[in-house]
């Protein structure tokens, strides 16, 4: 606001500075110039200083922002970002890694930890926080605060491969109780369907079909190694989102053109075409929707 201030008496100077100047030397027909001022020591004295001093004034109150803004206070949330094409990692110190949706309590600092795997991404809250690269093999920080409980839509706003376009993620602010009981709930093992059910089928089919070589379950698989663009599944249900926040976890036919063929929908997907049948996804989509 200070800024602001300044700026809004500057504009207000200078244009009436130049509606002076337009009335007082306009042309009337005489044909004599006005009197030139080029040369005076004086003047251009003073119109250096008087910058000098406005931008002296400005940047106080500017650095001191910039300080508040990137300087987390030290009993912020610290979560860990990690950039994938085309999808982003979220790891909290409870032990907790999820995918496509960041959970945070409203009204407390976040800061944000960020790398990537593969290329340059750039990670986006236009209602809560500025861009900022996500960059391999270095590590950039973000910190931010949602006053209120709701939903933020973010994106990646760095060009970054085929679905570029369909790397978007969710911030979702929750009230500092439900977020407890959130990290209480996301520390919990994969539910254990019954036995005989539809859900204990897809389970069934996604240890048998491969699916445990790239995506994690607590309890039901471990991933050893390390990879690319594989989410972990252990609470799938829990998130609204999924496939770069591309695709809704509620939609049926979302989930089931995303199983019958991931590249068909979002372009150079690292999952693969497996080949399952109708029945396969059904049984599929029951099991992923018990992971809650």
């Amino acid at each position: 606001m200070p800024v602001f201030a300044i700026a809004a008496v500057i504009f207000i100077l200078v244009e009436a500075a130049v509606v002076y100047a337009a009335f007082k030397f306009r042309d009337r027909g005489d044909e004599t110039e006005p009197k030139q001022i080029h040369g005076n020591n004086k003047l251009e004295a003073l119109w250096t200083i008087i910058p000098a001093l406005i931008l002296v004034g400005i940047a106080v109150p500017t650095v001191s922002a910039i300080v508040d803004l990137t300087s987390a206070p030290d009993d912020a949330v610290e979560i860990d970002v990690i950039g994938h094409q085309w999808w982003f990692e979220f790891s909290y110190p409870e032990g907790i890694t999820t995918a496509n949706v960041l959970v945070v309590p409203a009204g407390t600092p976040i800061d944000l930890s960020m790398t990537s795997k593969d290329v340059v991404h750039s990670f986006w809250i236009p209602r809560l926080a500025g861009k900022r690269d996500v960059i391999p093999g270095q590590y950039t920080s973000l910190y931010f605060e949602a006053d209120e409980p709701g939903e933020y839509w973010g994106q990646c706003a760095e060009f970054c491969g085929l679905s570029h376009a369909k790397m978007s993620f969710r911030v979702r602010a929750l009230p500092p109780a439900e977020y407890t009981a959130w990290l209480q709930a996301q520390q919990q093992p994969a539910v254990e369907p019954a036995a005989g059910s539809l859900e204990a089928q897809g389970r069934d089919i996604f240890l048998g079909r491969g699916c445990i070589a790239c995506h994690n379950i607590k309890g039901v698989s471990e991933v050893a190694g390390e990879v690319p663009g594989a989410p972990d599944l252990t609470h799938f249900a829990s998130r609204n989102v999924f496939a770069g926040a591309s695709l809704s976890i509620d939609s049926d036919d979302d989930l089931r053109d995303w199983l019958a063929n991931p590249p068909a929908v979002k372009s150079g997907s690292f999952m693969p075409n497996l080949g399952l049948s109708p029945d396969d996804i059904t049984a599929l989509i029951a099991y992923l929707r018990s992971l809650e």
